[in-house]
C-alpha cells in the first residue's frame, strides 16, 4: 500500500509519521546549512514565528521583518516605488523584490516574501481576498509564485506559511 501512495503521489509527501512540513522543511535547511530571512506582508510575523519554533532553527534562520506599509517595503527592503505605483503591493513584482531585498540586507542564500491579501476586505475584483505572492530569491534567482487561498482571515495567512514551506523543500532537494 505504501508503495502505491508513493507511486501516486511521489514530490508531493514530504515525510512519514507525526512532524510537520515546517520541521521537514528546517531540517532540510539545516542539514544543507542554507540560511534563510524573510520579509513579510500579509503573513505579519507568522512565518518567522514558524521558523523560530523549532529547536536549533538560530544556525540558519538570520532574520524577519514585517513590511506590511509600502513604505517599509522602500525603506527596508529597497522596494522601488515605481514598482508599487504600476504593479501594486500584491504582484508577483514585488513579491520578487521583497525576496531578494531581504536576502541582501541579511547576506543569506535564501530569501523569502509574502504579499497578499487575507482579507476580510481589500479584495477587488481583479485581486480578491486569498490572492497571494510568494517570492524566493535562491543564490542569486528569484521566482515567484501566485496562489489562491479560501477561508477567514488566519486560515489564509496559515495556509500561504505552509505554502512556503513546501516550496521551499521542493526548490531545495
Amino acid at each position: 500500500m505504501a508503495h502505491e501512495i508513493y507511486k501516486r503521489f511521489g514530490n508531493n509527501i514530504y515525510a512519514e509519521g507525526e512532524t510537520t512540513i515546517q520541521k521537514v522543511t528546517c531540517q532540510k535547511l539545516m542539514d544543507k546549512n542554507l540560511t534563510v530571512a524573510v520579509a513579510e506582508s500579509c503573513t505579519g510575523g507568522m512565518l518567522a514565528a514558524a521558523f523560530t519554533d523549532i529547536a536549533g532553527i538560530s544556525k540558519i534562520f538570520m532574520e524577519g521583518d514585517v513590511t506590511y506599509s509600502n513604505d517599509a517595503k522602500v525603506r527596508r527592503l529597497g522596494v522601488k516605488p515605481e514598482t508599487l505605483e504600476k504593479y501594486g503591493a500584491v504582484s508577483h513584482e514585488t513579491a520578487a523584490q521583497m525576496a531578494e531585498g531581504i536576502a541582501k540586507a541579511a547576506g543569506t542564500e535564501i530569501g523569502i516574501s509574502t504579499t497578499g491579501i487575507a482579507g476580510p476586505d481589500g479584495g477587488t475584483e481583479e485581486k480578491p481576498v486569498g490572492t497571494v505572492f510568494i517570492g524566493l530569491w535562491f543564490k542569486g534567482e528569484v521566482k515567484t509564485k501566485e496562489i489562491h487561498l479560501v477561508g477567514n482571515r488566519e486560515r489564509i495567512r496559515q495556509r500561504t506559511v505552509d505554502a512556503v514551506f513546501d516550496w521551499i523543500r521542493r526548490e531545495i532537494e
